[in-house]
């Protein structure tokens, strides 16, 4: 063999017995079987005996023989260790968030008095006793004239509200009342009302109602103007294009029954005779002996006679509807399709809001303003703002609103909705999104925008937003998603 192959060939075999020695400790360990356990006492100190040829072992053998389980005493059977139960759900997957149903439930109802009034149920569902705190909004522009002994009236610069200090027995109903009184009769009034725990702002829960004393029946309702609605106008257009078709037809008929009816009355005649003469042609008898037999079997019984003409034959022609027929037909056809085009444009340019603050990505649904205490529905979800507290000393961090939100998913399917889509309009113009940080404080360490909200489901949660001293937002924008139209709440 060449001296330049043996020296590769010998290189060869080092790197693969390198390899695999390398391979060897990598090698997965097989444990031995545990041993039955014995029956008598000198076998069961056997063990021990064999501990030194265990130290002698290698470190892999070690390994092994330290997780096989130590036999038993005699007489006693091994009881292996039970397994980690596998988690309930998988980490990657997100479970929507339906809210536990709060011990505490609030029902709001109208009181039927003239006087604006309302009537706060308080239901205790637990099997212990709560302390709670309810606090009743007023709307603005009134002011209580009755409570429920225990309440407590505090008038701020903006807003009023009613405050009971209250401790539900267990599995208990406590109803609250309240009259107020307005100087502006006959207008519907909100007033939301929210049990929170003793001595804090955490929600257990909240709902409102609506008093008013003239509601206007839906019969009354004012529409909009047959020319502004889109439907009578292309019924319009169809009347006017089935008579049209029908007076065609008509028109139609009548030309065919004259054409066929042809010429009738004394000018019959005359009108045979100038249709020869324009060269209709004319059958003449000849002569001859062809001639006489056929004039034989044309004059009977043998006589001759004077030529007969062949009677003409009247000629059908297809009518055709006239020229300005059809021009009018399509000029009326093509402004209905240009008056519907015209209104449903104005409409939508008429629907646009120019006062409205700038909102981006409001593509989807239209936009709902409405007061505190009232439903406001947007694309996907039902927001209802109950109430917004500023406190009056601000913090380090800055003044800290609270504004307290019902959220329902009235969709068939999960939702999600993101933090920095609610916001705060301030008194300059400018807006400020939820402080995270400080929400998911206010909310034990929950993380409110963290899962999507099932469907169905309702949360009543407190939304934190940092704005600067002195300041107090004017108006509150909640929205599902980004190109949602969203609702604006109006704060007083």
């Amino acid at each position: 063999m060449p001296a330049s192959r043996r020296h590769h060939r010998a290189l060869a075999v080092f790197v693969h017995c390198l390899g695999i020695l390398a391979a060897v400790p990598a090698l997965p360990t097989v444990a031995p079987e545990p041993a039955a356990p014995e029956v008598t006492a000198p076998r069961a100190a056997a063990p021990p005996a064999t501990a030194p040829r265990a130290a002698a072992a290698p470190p892999g053998v070690l390994r092994a023989a330290a997780a096989t389980p130590t036999p038993t005493p005699t007489g006693t059977a091994a009881t292996p260790a039970a397994p980690a139960p596998p988690p309930l759900v998988s980490p990657s997957v997100v479970v929507p968030t339906r809210g536990a149903a709060s011990a505490v439930t609030v029902l709001v109802t109208p009181a039927g008095t003239p006087a604006p009034g309302y009537q706060v149920q308080v239901r205790n569902a637990s099997s212990m006793a709560v302390a709670t705190t309810v606090r009743q909004e007023l709307p603005p522009g009134t002011s209580a004239t009755w409570v429920t002994p225990g309440g407590r009236t505090s008038r701020s610069a903006t807003t009023t509200e009613v405050t009971w200090q209250l401790r539900l027995p267990a599995r208990s109903t406590t109803t609250l009342h309240t009259a107020l009184t307005t100087a502006a009769p006959g207008r519907a009034l909100s007033a939301p009302a929210c049990a929170f725990a003793a001595g804090g702002d955490r929600p257990y829960d909240c709902a409102t109602a609506t008093w008013d004393r003239s509601p206007v029946p839906a019969a009354q309702a004012t529409d909009a103007p047959a020319w502004r609605r889109p439907a009578a106008l292309l019924a319009a257009l169809a009347g006017v294009l089935l008579l049209t078709a029908a007076g065609l037809w008509w028109w139609q008929r009548r030309r065919r029954a004259r054409a066929t009816a042809g010429p009738t009355g004394p000018g019959a005649g005359s009108a045979g005779a100038g249709i020869r003469a324009a060269g209709a042609g004319t059958v003449y008898a000849g002569t001859g002996a062809g001639s006489a037999g056929m004039g034989a079997a044309a004059a009977p019984g043998g006589a001759g006679g004077p030529p007969r003409p062949v009677p003409p034959v009247a000629v059908g022609r297809r009518r055709r509807p006239p020229v300005w027929l059809v021009v009018g037909a399509a000029v009326a056809v093509l402004a209905g399709v240009v008056l519907a085009a015209t209104v449903t444009a104005t409409r939508r340019v008429a629907a646009i809001d120019t006062t409205k603050q700038p909102s981006s990505g409001a593509w989807v649904g239209t936009s709902t303003t409405g007061v505190v205490g009232v439903p406001l529905r947007e694309q996907a979800l039902e927001f209802t703002v109950y109430r917004v507290a500023c406190p009056s000393t601000p913090s380090v961090a800055g003044r800290q609103c609270q504004a307290t939100v019902g959220v329902r998913n009235l969709t068939p399917e999960q939702q999600t909705w993101h933090g920095e889509m609610q916001r705060a309009y301030l008194p300059g113009g400018t807006w400020v999104s939820v402080d995270e940080a400080a929400t998911r404080l206010a909310n034990q360490g929950r993380d409110v925008f963290g899962q999507p909200l099932a469907a169905g489901s309702r949360l009543v949660l407190p939304l934190v937003f940092t704005v600067d001293d002195g300041d107090r937002p004017e108006q509150l924008e909640l929205r599902s998603g980004v190109f949602s139209a969203g609702v604006r709440v109006d704060v007083p």
